[in-house]
């Protein structure tokens, strides 16, 4: 699944960026929608989890910051300098300017161009689709004794979340569960989910 709003396209030979704004955002309870909830009492509800900062348009900084080996502020400061493209891919000549912008920034700390081109065509997307970026979404289950949930435990990690996603247990609505994520250089474990706590 991939996700709206923005589309970051850099590959070894072209970089297309385009943006729309970011009133047309999806909101986490569309995303969740994707898959089928659970209804059977017990089953554990993983929903949201996919929220960005306004100032991104839509791109999880977060995912690409981290999956680089850089804070999110240095990935947005370099992504700043670029001219996204407003309607379609950008000529030769505007793509290699932007490329170099990012790198110029990108490089003092250590990212290749072909890592760039690795994460950037990881977290892929198309908006005009109402795609997600990459995304694997997490799943658990819960132990019930006597009524009462004593216990929950994650049975699927997931990746790409950039924040902590809602949990709500079926037929125990009450029970608060907190939710961390943790993110990674790894692309298959950043922004999975690495506890869930009953509360």
């Amino acid at each position: 699944m991939r996700l709206a709003t923005a589309a970051l396209f850099l590959s070894s030979t072209a970089l297309f960026i385009g943006c729309t704004d970011s009133s047309s955002q999806i909101h986490p309870d569309q995303m969740a929608a994707t898959s089928k909830k659970p209804t059977n009492v017990g089953s554990v509800v993983i929903t949201g989890g996919v929220e960005t900062d306004p100032q991104d348009r839509g791109r999880p900084v977060v995912l690409i910051g981290n999956a680089l080996g850089v804070t999110p502020k240095v990935f947005r400061d370099a992504f700043s300098g670029v001219t996204p493209a407003k309607s379609g891919p950008p000529s030769p000549s505007h793509a290699r300017a932007n490329k170099k912008i990012l790198m110029d920034a990108l490089g003092k700390h250590g990212v290749t161009n072909n890592r760039l081109d690795e994460v950037s065509n990881y977290y892929r997307y198309r908006p005009q689709d109402g795609e997600i970026w990459t995304f694997v979404p997490a799943t658990a289950k819960a132990t019930i004794q006597n009524d009462k949930v004593v216990g929950i435990e994650i049975i699927e990690s997931g990746s790409g979340y950039t924040t902590p996603p809602n949990i709500s247990i079926v037929g125990y609505e009450d029970t608060r569960v907190i939710a961390e994520i943790q993110f990674s250089t790894n692309l298959q474990k950043n922004g999975r989910v690495v506890s869930l706590t009953l509360k």
